[in-house]
């Protein structure tokens, strides 16, 4: 035994003489009659005692041989994924070599010299014993079963993990996940035990064809159709072509012949399609299955395409009567799918002050009788802001701050066009300059010619589309990119152009033209500004579009709807409702649902209720809480086990005011994630081995493992130093010395 603290011999024996006497003096006459061995064996107890306290006080400690390594604990973590199922492990399915590994290359070498324990990876982390392993989870959270381990294991001695996966890391919340795993803060992080990975499988994968992804554009076109990108890969199948189908709420729409470039080189095509204006339409993109494919899980992917909603509402500002006024009236008034309350300066009354010409519904007239709402919840109804021809000057400073709130803040589109608006000073300096996409002048122009030679342009004022454009919604007049160029180099030269400068930062130019003097300058140009968006239309007498082409092209209607729709699409309601994109059935899906008032604040004491449709057209409550304190947002968590359509209805009151309501679709199961790239993921492995301290290797080199965990626990460690004073044995003993007195002397007629 050593001591933290070590007694000199002298003090040592000072120290039992001084116990010794205490306990004689203690039982020399005691008061009532005890024999030689009575008192003998109080006078013991009282010298154990004692001895041990003072023992104690100078921390006595037991030095113990360094422990071996076959205390140390190896968890296995074995994925037990649907995608285990793949029979591409040396002939096997990927869970058979899985197996096969534990058995033989792994099993003996390490339960020799560690403690090991089987968990199954698949939704969670499962202890699982090797015959029971079965592959059937629906999804593998291997970042999150390495947190769970690294956390089941604090303060223990573990050697080291080891994994063998396929690298699907599939879980629920997989982004976060795999930022864990790599090394800020889950069990594979610094600071854990080391990850050992063994990939099962091929990292060549399977003889597969994937659809590898579909989105849907902006609308275009009036509304009445969108186009569908579709990405799909062949692997293993050369350049053999394939059918590709495209379905609209199971019906079929389409089936084209896509041959590849390339063996396992994706292939992009783009299908136009007309959605139900008034119902959720859910689009699948699938290639049929051949028979010597091995996963089928993979072959089709769904988009959800919600309806428009409600018409989208427009103030149009015009700073004067004329052609440029009544065509662009007239072609947004046609579209059915937009709402145009419009205001036109007239010019000057009898004292001087400006007179107006007010077109609107739904009882606004009066708050624009003076030009401009007074009010951001006058202006703030409005989904798009169009000024049109009219000079920075007729604006006060307050509505150009609340115009520019309009779009930072309430997610509005803002259009500025027409000469009057960027003549001499224009907007320049004032709130609403940098709410636009462009300079307001030529200071940087330089950089606008590096989009386009001047050389590749038309005749002046002519507008010329960028790459860019020739893809952008707004400018997409025809069904083909080759199609759109050429009917926008059919159409007549502008009247002029307004001479606007570079673009800003994160800004896109749609559309160039060319002024007398040989300077290329943006005409058509957009960014996303805060919330919203918002545009500039440099040209003037646009309606040359219409006067002086056939009465059968609509170019100018479509250019016009197309660039208000593209404005005013993502304003977003009083009452907005997110979800997740893609879930699938099991997850964890969070509900978020923003209530604010007339003026977009957030409303923090409103009552929602909200509700859920199922797939089979059962309805059930959703409980929301408040995410919150001070804002406006408030969540619900769902787990929906059936694949299909939901249908999410809110409706939020403050007190007895209405604040509005929302309907958000849902399309649950429109993809499986377990089987997207089937391969082998090494790159995942080796990333959370390394960001570890551990190594990867493949099933055939799994037989290393052993001997790397060996590595990690040290051979000639130093021996362990135990301190005794705190051990509950050490406190027993004094309680059991003392009891033991106490209780022989209260028998002995002591008190």
């Amino acid at each position: 035994m050593h001591f933290a603290y070590p007694l000199p011999w002298w003090l040592a024996v000072m120290l039992a003489a001084a116990i010794g006497a205490v306990a004689y003096v203690e039982y020399r006459r005691p008061l009532s009659p005890l024999t030689p061995a009575q008192r003998g064996m109080l006078v013991a107890l009282r010298i154990l005692a004692l001895a041990a306290l003072v023992l104690f006080l100078f921390r006595p400690i037991a030095v113990l041989p360094p422990s071996g390594s076959r205390d140390a604990i190896v968890p296995i973590l074995v994925d037990v994924s649907r995608s285990m199922r793949l029979a591409d492990a040396d002939g096997q399915t990927r869970l058979a070599r899985a197996t096969g590994l534990l058995k033989n290359e792994l099993g003996l070498p390490l339960t020799t010299h560690f403690r090991t324990e089987l968990f199954g990876i698949g939704d969670g982390l499962a202890p699982a014993k090797i015959d029971g392993l079965a592959a059937e989870a629906r999804r593998t959270d291997l970042s999150g079963a390495l947190a769970a381990v690294h956390e089941r294991y604090r303060g223990q001695r573990v050697a080291g993990i080891i994994v063998i996966s396929d690298g699907g890391d599939t879980g629920a919340g997989r982004s976060s996940g795999a930022d864990r795993a790599d090394g800020s803060g889950g069990a594979g992080g610094v600071g854990g035990p080391p990850v050992f990975a063994v990939g099962v499988g091929s990292p060549d994968g399977p003889r597969d064809r994937e659809v590898l992804g579909i989105t849907a554009g902006d609308p275009r076109l009036d509304h009445a159709s969108v186009d569908l990108h579709v990405t799909a890969v062949s692997s293993g199948f050369g350049r053999t072509p394939f059918a590709l189908r495209v379905l609209a709420n199971g019906q079929l729409l389409e089936t084209r012949r896509l041959a590849p470039s390339a063996d396992g080189s994706p292939i992009e095509s783009v299908f136009t399609v007309s959605p139900d204006p008034l119902n959720a339409t859910v689009y699948t993109a699938e290639i049929p299955r051949d028979e010597a494919e091995a996963v089928g899980e993979n072959n089709s992917r769904s988009l959800l395409v919600s309806p428009a909603g409600r018409k989208r509402r427009l103030l149009l500002v015009e700073g004067a009567p004329g052609f440029e006024h009544s065509f662009m009236t007239r072609a947004l008034s046609g579209d059915p799918g937009l709402e145009i309350d419009s205001v036109t300066r007239k010019g000057k009354n009898g004292e001087g002050q400006d007179t107006f010409f007010v077109q609107a519904g739904g009882g606004r007239s009066p708050t624009l009788t003076l030009g401009f709402p007074a009010t951001r919840e006058q202006l703030f109804v409005y989904d798009a802001l169009i000024i049109a021809n009219v000079e920075g000057e007729f604006f006060s400073r307050a509505q150009l701050k609340t115009a520019a709130d309009f779009v930072a803040e309430r997610g509005g589109g803002l259009l500025v066009l027409g000469g009057r608006s960027f003549a001499q000073r224009g907007l320049s300096g004032t709130p609403l300059e940098d709410v636009l996409p462009v300079e307001l002048n030529d200071r940087r122009g330089g950089l606008v010619r590096a989009s386009l030679a001047a050389g590749d342009l038309g005749a002046h004022n002519t507008v010329t589309l960028t790459p860019e454009g020739e893809a952008h919604p707004i400018m997409r007049l025809g069904g083909s990119v080759d199609e759109t160029r050429k009917m926008w180099s059919a159409l007549p030269a502008l009247a002029a152009s307004a001479p606007l400068g570079a673009p800003r930062p994160g800004a896109t130019i749609l559309a160039l033209t060319k002024s007398p003097d040989g300077g290329v300058f943006p005409v058509v140009a957009v960014q996303r500004y805060g919330q919203g968006r918002s545009m500039v239309f440099a040209g003037e007498a646009s309606w040359r579009w219409k006067m002086m082409v056939a009465s059968t092209d609509r170019s100018y209607e479509f250019f016009w709807r197309q660039a208000a729709r593209w404005l005013s699409s993502a304003a977003p309601e009083p009452i907005t409702i997110a979800v997740p994109d893609a879930p699938e059935p099991g997850d964890a899906i969070a509900v978020d649902v923003d209530a604010r008032d007339a003026a977009f604040a957030p409303v923090a004491d409103a009552t929602i209720d909200a509700t859920l449709t199922l797939p089979g057209g059962a309805t059930q409550p959703i409980k929301l809480r408040h995410a919150e304190p001070a804002g406006g947002r408030y969540t619900a968590a769902l787990g929906p086990e059936r694949p299909g359509l939901y249908r999410i209805h809110a409706e939020a009151r403050r007190g007895a005011v209405t604040l509005g309501s929302a309907d958000r679709w849902m399309y649950v199961g429109g993809a499986d994630r377990e089987f997207a790239d089937p391969r082998l993921n090494e790159g995942f492995l080796r990333r959370v081995a390394r960001n570890s301290g551990g190594r990867y290797v493949r099933a055939t080199e799994a037989s290393k493992v052993a001997s790397w965990l060996q590595a990690t626990v040290p051979q000639n460690a130093a021996p362990e130093r135990r301190d005794l004073w705190h051990e509950p044995w050490a406190f027993a003993l004094v309680i059991v010395l003392l009891s033991t007195e106490w209780i022989l002397r209260r028998r002995w007629g002591l008190r």
